[in-house]
């Protein structure tokens, strides 16, 4: 296993049947980041206070927070995922007119 890297803290709010969450563990695994904390989200019931506090404007997972700071949307988070950890397998192609396809 490879952890997140000496000094960082990745946590990712989540709810397992969510496939936007699901898009963001997939790029967590691809760049072989797996020492993170998975936090579930319980969606049936009233948001918790934590998730409305990293994500007020859609109050939805998934949310990634790395090293205290939270990155919302799932398209977003892996764009993120792809330039932090960037001396790793690239998720997306580095021509901006590839990689607009590649989000489409």
């Amino acid at each position: 296993m490879t952890s997140a890297s000496e000094g960082q803290e990745v946590k990712l709010l989540d709810f397992w049947a969510s496939m936007f969450a699901m898009r963001v563990k997939i790029a967590l695994a691809e760049k072989g980041i797996t020492d993170y904390e998975c936090r579930e989200q319980d969606i049936a019931t009233p948001k918790s206070p934590f998730l409305l506090q990293l994500n007020p404007v859609h109050k939805k997972v998934p949310v990634l927070i790395h090293n205290g700071k939270p990155i919302c949307e799932s398209l977003i988070i892996v764009q993120y995922i792809d330039e932090v950890w960037n001396d790793r397998s690239p998720l997306l192609p580095s021509d901006p007119y590839l990689k607009s396809h590649a989000m489409f």
